[in-house]
């Protein structure tokens, strides 16, 4: 029976990791309430646990949980709601089979997304509204992605899911005067979880597991439905350069190898090629924005590992245009750093002065312990480098700058 119990608990774990955000969007689809929609299906999670032991696993995991979480929530909308009320509900319980339905962007969750990104929900809550109800993060891990409280997130989510529910937002196709201001929040929250899953390099979290290839596989669904907008290329292109990587990211032994160290016979040649490709037709538009600049500056980046060229200067002038379309900490942290190594690690420290909330940022301090060294203040440069290691919980990483890797290929 234990095992029957793992062997249910790993199945419904499974279907969770595959299925949520599809599951949510479908369900939160016809009863416009997100909570409620998560709640319910948190319900059939529950019941799966308990039934799937007993009775076998069904045959399709995933239309079971639909089916008992369009049930949870029918039930609990009869004891909240009156009975006219509730015959919407009812209805919808007997849709059987509607999610074969074609959704109106091809995918359920790719709609919800930019149901969240809706102009009457907070705009600093739309990307991670998305990546909590469509992606399955949790707040405090898209907290640390926004460098906000997971409290001062959880708030966010909550008044954004209440706002959907209380506004009757609509879960349609915007009309396209409206679709490029939706537009940048979808790309955001696409980023953001290809982000968050590129942290993960060891891939020890199972909750990250498959999340790079969502992203890349929510931004290619989305070029196919706008085709000719260049962000869309831009952050495929720039997904792709990085993901063509991946393999090049730890040594054997699972050290971690910066990119002008990584071994470049182990990046995916075809994954390079498509980059490239999305890049020049997106830069053919003529209108250049953030997704844009920042593939650019991978390309730059594969670039120099591949030839043994620098450089320096062009990767300067791109960091600059991107920290004027988004000036993130992120950005502005890596535009510090380019300029250090094209030689100004004075200016590029007073750049860091005038970044604030960093005490937790771990990219912060092993970029400060990086042109501190290039600035000749190899002191300072180990002090940075000793607490910038002790905010990572990579080893990899941590061992790489105890062991002086911020000090580059001259150490």
């Amino acid at each position: 029976m234990e095992g029957e119990r793992r062997a249910a608990a790993r199945e419904a774990e499974a279907a969770a990791r595959s299925s949520y955000g599809k599951l949510v969007a479908m369900l939160a689809s016809r009863t416009r309430d997100i909570a409620a929609a998560e709640d319910a299906l948190a319900d059939a999670f529950a019941a799966a646990l308990t039934q799937w032991p007993r009775d076998g696993i069904p045959a399709n995991p995933a239309g079971w949980l639909m089916t008992v979480a369009r049930r949870s929530f029918g039930h609990a909308a009869g004891r909240r709601r009156t009975a006219a009320a509730a015959e919407s509900v009812l209805r919808m319980l007997d849709e059987e089979r509607d999610e074969a339905r074609p959704a109106a962007f091809g995918d359920d969750r790719l709609a919800l997304m930019f149901v969240c990104a809706h102009p009457a929900i907070d705009g600093e809550a739309q990307a991670p509204l998305m990546l909590q109800t469509v992606l399955g993060l949790d707040a405090d891990r898209i907290a640390a992605s926004f460098l906000v409280s997971g409290a001062t997130m959880g708030q966010r989510l909550v008044r954004a899911k209440r706002k959907i529910r209380d506004a009757g937002i609509a879960f349609a196709i915007p009309d396209p005067g409206d679709a490029p201001a939706r537009l940048g929040a979808v790309l955001s929250a696409i980023y953001a979880a290809y982000g968050t899953a590129w942290e993960d390099v060891t891939g020890a979290d199972g909750k990250l597991r498959d999340l790079a290839d969502e992203a890349i596989w929510l931004a290619r669904l989305l070029h196919q439905l706008l085709p000719d907008d260049p962000e869309v290329m831009g952050l495929l292109s720039l997904m792709l350069h990085c993901q063509a990587r991946g393999a090049a990211r730890r040594s054997e032994d699972g050290g971690f190898v910066p990119l002008q160290a990584q071994d470049v016979t182990l990046w995916s040649a075809s994954m390079i090629a498509e980059a490239e490709a999305h890049l020049r037709s997106a830069a053919r538009k003529a209108a250049p924005g953030r997704f844009q600049t920042e593939a650019a500056i991978q390309s730059l980046h594969a670039h120099q590992r591949m030839t043994g060229e620098r450089f320096a200067e062009p990767l300067v002038r791109l960091y600059d245009v991107l920290a004027r379309f988004a000036p993130t900490t992120g950005v502005l942290v890596a535009r510090a750093v380019a300029h250090a190594e094209f030689g100004d690690p004075a200016g590029a420290l007073a750049q860091l002065d005038r970044i604030s909330n960093v005490d937790h940022y771990q990219p912060y301090w092993a970029a400060r312990a990086r042109i501190s060294w290039l600035s000749g203040d190899e002191e300072a440069a180990w002090t940075l480098a000793r607490h910038a290691a002790g905010l990572t919980n990579d080893a990899g990483v941590r061992a790489f700058l105890l062991d002086g890797g911020f000090r580059g290929s001259g150490r």
